[in-house]
Formats: C-alpha cells, structure tokens, sequence
C-alpha cells in the first residue's frame, strides 16, 4: 500500500542532484560493482534532453524511487514510445506501492503527450521483476529474447 506521503515527480534540467540521488540508488540496488559516475557535464546534458525522462519517488524529501526511460520516435505512426530503461526502489522501501506508482506517474505523463505505447523489458531470470510488472496489469505481455551486441570490447 502506498503511503500517502509518496509524491511522484518528473525531474527537469534544475532537478540534476535528484538524477545524481536516482543513479546512485540504482548502483545499490543493482548491485553495480566498480561503478563510477559519468561527468557530471554529460549528466546534466541527457537530464535537459526531451527525449529521456527521469521520474522519482520522494517521501518525506528523501528519494525512495527512480524510473529513467527513453523516447523512441516510430516510422509506423507518429506517436512515439516510450522505452522504460530502469525502475528501482530502495531496498528498505520496496513492496509498499513505490515501483507501481512511478509507472503509474510515467503512463499518466505519457498519455497526456500523446504517446502510443510506454514498454518493459525484463529478464526471464528474475522472477520477482517478472511478477512486479505483471502486478501493474500490463495490456500485454510478450515472450521475447534480448541480444546486444558490446561494442566497446575492453568492458
């Protein structure tokens, strides 16, 4: 159940410490071992972007939640997509209605641009992810293989 002190905000240019707080809290819960941040110059520029957004969850002021997500512009409408790239919750705050809001604020905002389709991908492996987002009764879901190809080979 989500507390009702839970605000979701979409960031813009002048919310980059709240991006910085967001990053931070997905190197935890992710686990991202020897991650560095990138420079803060290139934070600060993919923040004022149009075409990626970063939501956050704050209760009580203190960032409990981020979703970051990209635009993709189609050739089959004119409507674009919105590809959800990452969504965590602090650890200490998961099962409370967090992950749902944020998706929930990210559908709303997007319904209200115009967009065709928000999307998610996860993997087969964590069944955990896989019930959350079938908790957020997704139109459809899809069986799907990802492949990508590493290009910078020293990684």
């Amino acid at each position: 159940m989500l507390s009702s002190n839970v605000i979701v905000h979409k960031l813009d240019e002048h919310d980059f410490e709240k991006f910085v707080k967001v990053i931070r809290l997905f190197e935890r819960v992710f686990e991202m071992e020897n991650f560095s941040i990138p420079p803060l110059v290139h934070l600060q520029k993919l923040l004022s972007k149009h075409d990626f957004f970063v939501f956050v969850a704050l209760q009580d002021g203190i960032v409990t939640g981020g979703l970051t997500a990209y635009v993709l512009e189609q050739y089959y409408s004119e409507k674009p997509l919105a590809y959800i790239y990452d969504l965590a919750v602090d650890t200490p705050y998961q099962r409370q209605g967090i992950g749902k809001a944020l998706i929930e604020g990210m559908n709303h905002f997007c319904q209200e641009k115009g967009f065709e389709e928000v999307f998610v991908q996860a993997d087969k492996a964590e069944d955990d992810v896989i019930d959350f987002y079938r908790s957020t009764l997704p139109t459809e879901e899809e069986q799907v293989v990802h492949f990508y190809y590493t290009l910078d080979k020293n990684k």
